[in-house]
């Protein structure tokens, strides 16, 4: 029975795993890097440990190190959060060989996912259906073009490795493709030690939307409904709501069936999202595996009822899953806002000394908060500093809710996104809930260039 757990992440994620296993009556242990020592969660979990220096190849993404401090620690458990080493199966691996529980996935499930070429074969053979596009990886510029002249243009070439936007790009042209092909892949060999690239076609007006689901180690798989993650700056999220005022109930259904056959096919088990891509007529394309939770995560909480990270842990503990399908009902609605310390105009990220940090508290608003006042934000790690949760009984009351919570959410010291937050929010595309991935380039960009 998992006792004690080693949270190998920081800021947000840490702090939010923390409070499920007070709840569980689970020990934890933190591990931070010398530009977090002064963090929240350092002080929040029972037991603190200092990884090193605050560059993440000397701390969160030490292997070595964060094995010794578990076993030190006589854990359990570990949970990875998201981001650094939670999709890492070599890290998974290392986890095994010690006799530690990872709690998520198996290590060869997270590296077949891991490949963004290996998840599209994975899929197809699955019947799961599949953006046009390539399922190996082109091997130059060159034939990259040829292909692309069947498929037709605009295409989005990507790395098979990739994540966070890096290595993506839209391409409209042979020339475009050619100059952005060598470009793309050094990229992602240096971010990711792998720079294979493939390429799909772009789906037009398309909505960024996900499938929630838990599956346990006795065989039940079950989905928790959608989330609408289609707002989004540099192929990166900023605001996500469950569940999508877009899809009609039986494409929904459709989708969940969909996101089920997809993780009974590769045996997954724990939390996961299956990520599709969904045109105007509402027909959905997989796009890729999330072997993680995932940072949008509390809006299907708000929306459920359900702890996605209490089930995770007990999945861990090969238990079965508490609910079945049909208990997982929808209530209401929920957006989650992402706050970044980051210039709301041109996406710059803006490190410095937090002065002021106050969160906005009220009915149905939910804080997942990693900083603090007098503290640093630092270069060394993702600008996210704050995730906004808001809920209500209908999509219109939650997102009044959310200009009231954005409007006394007060941050002194660095840019924040949160002016940009607003003026999305109250945009009149948004209000009627007919936004696509583009929106950030055709909507809020011109508002800010008309500024």
């Amino acid at each position: 029975m998992i006792q004690k757990i080693l949270i190998a992440n920081r800021g947000e994620i840490a702090s939010r795993i923390i409070r499920t296993c007070a709840k569980l009556g689970i020990q934890t242990v933190a591990v931070y890097s010398e530009a977090d020592q002064k963090a929240p969660y350092v002080k929040m979990a029972d037991e603190s440990y200092l990884l090193g220096p605050s560059r993440v190849n000397e701390s969160y993404l030490n292997i070595g190190k964060i094995l010794s401090i578990a076993k030190d620690a006589k854990v359990d458990a570990i949970h990875p959060g998201y981001g650094f080493l939670s999709e890492s199966s070599q890290f998974v691996k290392a986890c095994e060989r010690e006799g530690l529980i990872f709690i998520g996935p198996k290590s060869d499930v997270i590296q077949r996912m891991g490949s963004k070429i290996e998840a599209r074969k994975s899929m197809k053979n699955a019947g799961v259906p599949i953006i046009p596009g390539t399922n190996e990886a082109v091997s130059s510029a060159e034939e990259a073009v040829e292909i692309a002249k069947k498929i037709g243009y605009p295409i989005m070439l990507k790395a098979s490795a990739g994540g966070g936007g890096i290595g993506m790009q839209v391409v409209q042209s042979d020339k475009e493709l050619m100059e952005a092909f060598s470009r793309n892949a050094k990229k992602a060999q240096s971010f990711f030690g792998d720079g294979a690239m493939f390429l799909e076609k772009k789906i037009e007006d398309a909505r960024h939307i996900e499938i929630q689901i838990l599956a346990d180690h006795h065989g039940n798989v079950i989905h928790l409904f959608d989330r609408d993650c289609s707002i989004q700056r540099r192929n990166q999220k900023v605001i996500e709501e469950a569940p999508s005022s877009f899809l009609s109930d039986e494409t929904r259904m459709l989708m969940g069936k969909s996101a089920i056959k997809a993780a009974s096919s590769i045996g997954y088990t724990n939390a996961g999202t299956i990520e599709f891509l969904v045109d105007k007529s509402e027909n959905f394309y997989f796009l890729e595996m999330n072997t993680r939770i995932q940072v949008e995560h509390p809006i299907t909480e708000e929306v459920t009822g359900i702890d996605i990270v209490a089930e995770q842990i007990h999945i861990a503990d090969n238990q079965a899953l508490s609910y079945k399908q049909e208990d997982v009902k929808l209530k209401g609605h929920a957006i989650e806002v992402r706050v970044y310390a980051e210039d709301p105009e041109n996406f710059f990220p803006s490190p410095g000394h937090i002065t002021t940090f106050q969160l906005p508290d009220g009915k149905n608003i939910r804080n997942e908060a990693g900083v603090a006042s007098n503290l640093d934000v630092t270069p060394f790690y993702d600008p996210m500093i704050s995730k906004l949760i808001v809920n209500g009984s209908n999509r219109k009351e939650t997102i009044d809710t959310l200009n009231h919570a954005l409007n006394n959410f007060n941050v002194e010291g660095i840019k924040t996104n949160i002016p940009m937050l607003r003026k999305i929010i109250n945009h009149e595309i948004f209000k009627e809930g007919n936004v696509t991935t583009s929106f950030i380039d055709e909507h809020y960009l011109p508002m800010v260039t008309r500024n």
